[in-house]
């Protein structure tokens, strides 16, 4: 299940093989079905079946009956008066929770069918899909290639920064070649050490705290508030309660810890990146994340960046291991790998020369992503205005 596509073959998402170890309690769906995941249907997961297979468990099928189309059907599902009936049936942990927060919640068919709504006659559901069909078509393609610029800039953005930490800023400068794959050659009066030797001490963050301690909440940094393309946080990283005193003193972050995530990933986007905690307002990181403070002498803003391109160039995968569908990081083999260690006033001076040379490129980047943003926030509104006749879409009254 794509939100973007609907209902595809599981080859066009990945090459990996399914982890299930049989297809006896998988769902079988038509060409025309409904298919929907009852885990994450508030976030679009739906669409229309375009040929008979099998779909997990954790799948939802609905057939039309006659005189409705599928794809009327899908539009009405993904409209926002839709999605909030379907949010007040949600089940499960933090369900009817707008805040963004972890939850295992869904909504099977035997309580979506509760919902009570407007259907048109058969002609009116086509022309409203049809006009849906050929709009959305127009927004999807401008968000795609919106995307593509995304990735593109991304990568441009990765390569600048990892020759800057591996070769430096001088291309005259004398180069010595490192016996280390990744590193190739480097600056002759750089050192090669393991990155081991740049970290004063690594620490886990925290899985909750003590109500009674402390005086204020703490904001608590998890895995998802990590701004990737950035390598900082969000803004609006989710508040934790109140800490001990001993958790406070062993656990608050402090302005140029690194954060390293250290449990979790996928197949898409496997664990060990590391962001930048750039405040000097007092939080803790949640238990999927190690704070990393540097010995002195280290730069902050160089070291992440050096970590930065480690996880582009793969070596970081090299520290991964796979446990009952989960990824960890060792963290023992990940900080023996051998990096390039400047002088600490050059660190300095790379750093602010990457930040100058990917200026240019962040914007771009912003610009894009606000793009992406709101040509998604004119599909949803669409989408809700056709299915509920705000919209002229050539439907006779």
């Amino acid at each position: 299940m794509s939100q973007t596509r609907g209902v595809i073959r599981r080859s066009e998402l990945t090459g990996t093989p399914g982890r299930a170890e049989s297809l006896d309690h998988y769902k079988t769906c038509r060409a025309g079905d409904i298919v929907f995941n009852k885990m994450s249907i508030r976030a679009g997961a739906m669409g229309v079946a375009q040929e008979a297979g099998l779909v997990t468990y954790h799948y939802e099928v609905m057939r039309p009956r006659n005189g409705v189309d599928s794809r009327y059907v899908v539009y009405l599902m993904k409209s926002q008066a839709f999605t909030a009936e379907m949010v007040k049936r949600e089940r499960g942990i933090a369900a009817g929770d707008d805040s963004g927060s972890v939850r295992t919640t869904e909504v099977p068919f035997r309580v979506l069918r509760t919902i009570d709504t407007y259907v048109p006659a058969p002609g009116e559901q086509r022309t409203i899909a049809d006009y849906l069909d050929r709009e959305t078509a127009q927004i999807d393609a401008f968000i795609a290639k919106n995307e593509e610029l995304i990735t593109l800039l991304t990568e441009r953005r990765a390569a600048v920064i990892a020759h800057a930490v591996t070769r430096g800023t001088d291309a005259g400068a004398s180069l010595q070649a490192s016996e280390v794959e990744w590193l190739g050659e480097v600056p002759s009066h750089w050192s090669v050490q393991r990155l081991a030797s740049t970290v004063a001490r690594a620490r886990n963050g925290v899985w909750g705290a003590d109500p009674e301690g402390g005086d204020d909440d703490l904001r608590c940094v998890r895995v998802a508030d990590f701004d990737r393309p950035m390598q900082r946080i969000h803004d609006d990283a989710h508040t934790l309660r109140k800490l001990t005193p001993s958790e406070r003193a062993g656990r608050t972050l402090r302005n140029g810890d690194l954060l390293l995530e250290k449990s979790g990933g996928g197949e898409k986007s496997p664990v060990g990146f590391v962001v930048l905690y750039d405040r000097d307002e007092p939080a803790v990181c949640s238990n999927f994340v190690a704070r990393v403070e540097l010995r002195e002498g280290m730069d902050p803003k160089f070291w992440t960046y050096v970590h930065g391109a480690m996880y582009r160039l793969r070596i970081t995968e090299r520290s991964l291991k796979q446990s009952t569908g989960i990824q960890n990081l060792d963290q023992s083999a990940y900080f023996n790998e051998y990096v390039a260690v400047p002088p600490y006033r050059e660190q300095r001076a790379i750093a602010e020369d990457i930040e100058q040379r990917t200026a240019d490129i962040d914007a771009a980047v912003g610009t894009a992503r606000r793009g992406v943003e709101l040509a998604r926030q004119r599909r949803a509104a669409l989408i809700s205005a056709a299915v509920t006749g705000k919209i002229d879409v050539g439907v006779a009254a």
